[in-house]
């Protein structure tokens, strides 16, 4: 998944906004129009959405819920603005949270993708 810099490649593509430079256990993300945010809270499905991170930068991700265990938000590879690399890792979803007509995904730990 190569960095984005517009925005979404298609209309399955949710922009999802994270308050920081980058993800870690505790992070937040706010997926955007979801077609039935409050369905998706409950019980997520997989969806693609480019993570746009609080120093402008826009990264590929996936959120995947194949596994039998909690969601993983997979995040490609990215430089920040400040010019620091970040490899490409997976993040558990611990947690869903319907926030207006947005869904927060709060991150747990790393997750082997």
């Amino acid at each position: 998944m190569p960095p984005s810099s517009t925005g979404p490649a298609d209309a399955d593509t949710y922009a999802a906004v994270c308050d920081h430079t980058h993800l870690f256990p505790g992070a937040r993300c706010r997926v955007q129009g979801l077609p039935d945010p409050r369905g998706f809270a409950a019980r997520p499905v997989p969806v693609d959405v480019d993570v746009r991170f609080s120093d402008g930068v826009i990264v590929d991700a996936r959120l995947s819920t194949d596994g039998p265990a909690d969601p993983v938000l997979v995040v490609a590879a990215y430089t920040t603005a400040a010019g620091t690399s970040i490899g490409g890792r997976g993040w558990v979803v611990r947690g869903t949270v319907l926030v207006g007509d947005e869904v927060e995904l709060v991150l747990g730990g790393a997750a082997p993708v």
